[in-house]
Parts: structure tokens; C-alpha cells; sequence
């Protein structure tokens, strides 16, 4: 059986930059090993593969694996999957926005694809979010340690360090200036040494409110035990405790409230994700995550006799 498959690059609308993913938009009929095996042949960050269920013309069942594994939700591929079911024709867009839902192992979630020409130019999906927020967190001269940079780049006037968790914790630390967060190299020994693997937290959301490009507001960058020393990782799953962080201030009015977040440089991939959040003091956040795509690839792979009945 031949099976057709797209690899889009997300939260970008030039080739070569952003996240890659791959999409299988008709797996109806894969069996679990063979999504397993082709995730793992492709070796991308996360592959989508994508099932259509019959009680909605505009609901499809996504299951997304990384190399290593299956993933109850990720952001990127909702980008991805509505973009290239848009693109491929699966989803007709005949109106400027057309609503579909797209249903990961943790439930269903509202996604929303505008079109030009009839063609997808921007993909956005909501969520509620519920954080934990502690302020308790390493000392300056441990963060500076571990962050490898000086004590006098870490911002404590506007925000401060912080453990934010929607589900899986992040240590959260403001510096003053993009080259900070661009320059910083992660030093695994001074982090075994401090306080901070006690926290839970095993990666560090290092961020600037100051970036050089005039399409984003903050420039983010991931951090941790976990992650290479010079890699860059996609931040999109960081996205919900970065805006519960930012929540967490005073100094954040109540309202909606509209900005850009992007990760690495010009050099590296880079990567602008749009957001927006009603932050009104509650307990759950309502948030909006959206950004654009672009086609990098298409093929075909001859799966044989890996389809199950």
C-alpha cells in the first residue's frame, strides 16, 4: 500500500526555518507499528498521522509520535496537520476561516484555518490552560552558573524567575537583552550542583522581552539536562506556562492580550509563534496559539506489508 505524506515547516512563512513536521493526512488503515516505524524513518521532531472518523465532515482524529514515541498533545502539529488538510484538499476552504476540530489523545481541540485564495495562510487552535506557579527559585549566582551568563543579565525590575507548570514544569528566567538568551550555554554540572533539579523542572524557558525582528515581542529559548548544547528545540509546548508566567505579574493588566514569541535567529530556523490570552484572574487561562506554514515537501512511501487489516 502507497501512502501519501507532506513535511511542512511551522510557525514560519519562509522555507528552511521553523519546525519541521510531517503529515499523513489519510493513515486510516495504519496499524500502531507502522506509525511507529515511519515516525521513526523520517526522524523529525513529531509526525502526524491522520484518521477520519465519521460523524464530521470537519473533525479528523490526529495521532501525533516523535521518533522515540506517541505524544498525547503537541502544538506544532495542529499547525501543521490543519495546513496541510487545507492544502491537500481534505478540508474544503471555501469561507475566509473555516472551523475544524482536530481531536489529540487528550480530547478535541477548536482549530481554525484562514484561507486566501482558497488556499491556507494562517492556522490558529485554542485551549484553557490551569498553571502552578512558584516563585521560589534558584539563587541569581546559581542561575548565572548554570545559564552561563552574568548575574547583571538576569531582569528582576519588570519579572523574576519563576516554576511555572500547565502540566509539565518549566523554571522560567527573564534576562534583559536578546543576546543574552542567543549566547547562554547550558552547564550541566554547576545545574547538578544548585537547587534547581529539586524543583522538578528539568528545562529552563531562558527569555528576553527585546528582540531585533519586528514581527515578535519576546525571543525564547529552551534549555536543559535534556537538550544539546548548541540545539535549539521548538518551544511550543512551553507556550501555555509562559503566558500563565506572564499572567502572574500585576503588572499585567486584566484583559486580551495580543503578542509574538519567536525562537532562534535569521541563521538557526527561526520561529514566530502568535498568541493571544484573556487573562481575567481566573483559575483556567483561555489562549489562543496560532502561525503560518509553508510546503516544504510532498511524497509517497511504499508501506507493503507493514498495513494492518
Amino acid at each position: 500500500m502507497k501512502i501519501d505524506y507532506y513535511i511542512a515547516d511551522v510557525f514560519t512563512t519562509q522555507l528552511f526555518n521553523g519546525a519541521q513536521i510531517a503529515v499523513f493526512p489519510y493513515a486510516d488503515g495504519l496499524s500502531d507499528s507502522t506509525m511507529k516505524l515511519l515516525a521513526r524513518e523520517l526522524n523529525l521532531s513529531e509526525t502526524v498521522f491522520v484518521f477520519h472518523p465519521d460523524a464530521s465532515d470537519t473533525t479528523r482524529k490526529m495521532r501525533v509520535f516523535t521518533p522515540k514515541k506517541e505524544v498525547d498533545f503537541a502544538g506544532h502539529p495542529i499547525i501543521a496537520t490543519a495546513y496541510v488538510l487545507g492544502l491537500c484538499g481534505d478540508i474544503a476552504l471555501t469561507e475566509k476561516i473555516t472551523n475544524i476540530v482536530l481531536e489529540q489523545n487528550i480530547g478535541p481541540i477548536a482549530v481554525s484555518i484562514t484561507a486566501v485564495d482558497g488556499k491556507p495562510s494562517f492556522v490558529q487552535f485554542a485551549r484553557k490552560v490551569t498553571s502552578i506557579i512558584d516563585r521560589f527559585a534558584p539563587t541569581d549566582d546559581e542561575l548565572s552558573s548554570f545559564l552561563g551568563i552574568k548575574q547583571s543579565e538576569l531582569d528582576h525590575k519588570k519579572y523574576s524567575p519563576r516554576l511555572v507548570s500547565c502540566g509539565f514544569p518549566y523554571l522560567i528566567v527573564p534576562v534583559w537583552n536578546y543576546d543574552s538568551v542567543r549566547h547562554a550555554k547550558f552547564n550541566s554540572a554547576a545545574w547538578s550542583q544548585s537547587i534547581a533539579p529539586q524543583t522538578a523542572a528539568q528545562e529552563i524557558l531562558l527569555f528576553a522581552p527585546k528582540t531585533p525582528f519586528a514581527d515578535s515581542d519576546f525571543n525564547a529559548r529552551l534549555l536543559g539536562p535534556h537538550i544539546g548544547l548548541y540545539e535549539d528545540p521548538p518551544i511550543g509546548s512551553a507556550m501555555p506556562a509562559f503566558a500563565s508566567y506572564l499572567c502572574s505579574f500585576e503588572h499585567t493588566q486584566k484583559g486580551t492580550h495580543v503578542f509574538a514569541v519567536d525562537r532562534g535567529d535569521a541563521e538557526s530556523r527561526r520561529s514566530v509563534i502568535n498568541l493571544e490570552m484573556d487573562n481575567k484572574g481566573l483559575e483556567q487561562l483561555a489562549l489562543r496559539v496560532g502561525g503560518a506554514a509553508v510546503l516544504f515537501a510532498q511524497g509517497t512511501i511504499d508501506c507493503g506489508t507493514k498495513i494492518s487489516a
